[in-house]
């Protein structure tokens, strides 16, 4: 769905000035050889890529009544335009191994190395990341969940773009002009659940045709 990929675009540039710390240092050292920048970040991009099919799965793959993926997506949504807002703290997150890949990785000088060590960034522990999958999740597909993330995560290359360049002062500082995003990025992402469930015009989670609208085709039925 356009509008969740859009709003997933946003939501990285609203997000960026936070990528700066987390991912800042990576950004300015792939970026000092010919072509390690832009192979760093397509690791990175690849990596949100799996992680946003996989979320929008999970929400295709939601059992039960066909509001539960609502009831399921509606928090997720407002507590990801709330991180984003800057009025609750980002989740912590802690996975395993992950930083001694990315440092292994860190390691290697090659377009190779770098594509890996995007790889890796893309599973460090990123509270906002981690958030961001709320939009795939809300999209119930894993298609658009893919496309979504890719999008975010295209949405913080400039700015980490501007941090190799030495340009640090294109941060956003208004936290208003922050929040006013956050709001499009709810707004967006209520509309992708209202259109899973059919209440804006769309098909209804797991709604087929009515019987009456097939074409029957043995000639002889009455």
């Amino acid at each position: 769905m356009p509008t969740t990929v859009v709003a997933a675009f946003i939501a990285g540039i609203v997000g960026s000035p936070h990528c700066i710390g987390m991912c800042g240092g990576f950004a300015v050292a792939c970026g000092a050889g010919r072509g390690g920048g832009a192979a760093w970040h397509l690791g990175r991009l690849a990596t949100y890529a799996t992680l946003g099919a996989l979320a929008g799965a999970f929400g295709a793959a939601i059992p039960g009544p066909s509001w539960l993926p609502a009831v399921v997506s509606l928090p997720l949504m407002v507590w990801f335009s709330l991180v984003l807002a800057g009025v609750v703290k980002e989740p912590a997150v802690r996975i395993p191994g992950v930083t001694r890949l990315a440092t292994r990785a860190a390691s290697r000088r090659s377009v190779v190395g770098r594509f890996s060590l995007g790889l890796a960034t893309g599973l460090l522990p990123c509270g906002l990341v981690y958030a961001a999958l709320a939009l795939p999740v809300a999209s119930g597909s894993a298609g658009v969940g893919a496309l979504a993330m890719v999008a975010f995560g295209a949405g913080t290359v400039p700015l980490l773009t501007a941090v190799t360049l030495g340009a640090r002062t294109l941060a956003f500082r208004s936290i208003v002009f922050r929040r006013v995003l956050a709001a499009g990025v709810l707004l967006a992402g209520l509309g992708s659940i209202g259109m899973r469930q059919g209440l804006l015009g769309g098909p209804a989670h797991g709604e087929h045709a009515h019987p009456e609208a097939r074409v029957e085709s043995d000639p002889g039925h009455d």
